[in-house]
């Protein structure tokens, strides 16, 4: 498999890794979109989200909890924060492997995407 997260979890690529338990880690973007931008990924090797399977509930709700746990380490959990899946090409997946993006240190435009393509879709 070649999975540029995979290889991040196998130390093949270094990734400024800031959380890590059995079951995730957390390393910081290497495009951040705000001043804080973190993905959060599960150990294990899932696609997309449309791979999930029932007993992924628990690994997608840790996914969540650790994006909590940042924010609140971070110093940004009270004034808010964004979380994000993509899924597949039309959703912006660029890395099939499943991650949460955790955005947070300045206001969020809404939609979301604006804050990326700059004009309202």
């Amino acid at each position: 498999m070649d999975c540029l997260f995979c290889k991040i979890l196998d130390k093949e690529i270094p990734a400024e890794v800031i959380y890590e338990d059995d079951q995730a880690i957390a390393f910081r973007d290497i495009n951040p979109q705000a001043p804080f931008h973190a993905l959060v990924i599960p150990r294990r090797h899932i696609h997309s989200l449309n791979e999930l399977q029932p007993d992924d509930r628990e690994t997608v709700g840790h996914l969540v909890m650790v994006a909590s746990k940042l924010a609140e380490e971070h110093g940004f959990a009270e004034q808010g924060y964004r979380t994000l899946f993509n899924c597949n090409s039309h959703g912006g997946q660029t890395v099939y492997h499943i991650h949460l993006h955790v955005l947070g240190g300045k206001p969020m435009g809404w939609p979301p995407y604006t804050d990326v393509l700059k004009t309202p879709v």
